[in-house]
């Protein structure tokens, strides 16, 4: 299940494959974007439709991948240390 084709059916009855799978589809597969982004569902914003077709393919990849929480990453500031300057006039 590495790969995952997202269906897109054209105007003209005939369909391609997409680029992403629309926030819709993730919506009705009860999976959110931080959710699809870490177990590796690429999203298509721009997209509006909603197939049934994707959002079975969206559960079956949601069940089959384990549940890992990655760690946060942790972003320590710097301690900025005073500068000490001297005036040599």
């Amino acid at each position: 299940m590495h790969h995952l084709k997202i269906v897109i059916t054209k105007q003209n009855g005939k369909q391609s494959i997409g680029q992403g799978f629309s926030p819709n589809e993730l919506k009705e597969a009860g999976v959110n974007m931080q959710q699809a982004k870490q177990i590796g569902l690429r999203v298509d914003v721009k997209r509006k439709s909603t197939h049934q077709e994707n959002v079975d393919c969206i559960k079956a990849h949601a069940k089959a991948t384990p549940k890992v929480a990655k760690p946060k990453p942790v972003f320590k500031q710097k301690k900025l240390k005073p500068k000490q300057t001297t005036h040599n006039r």
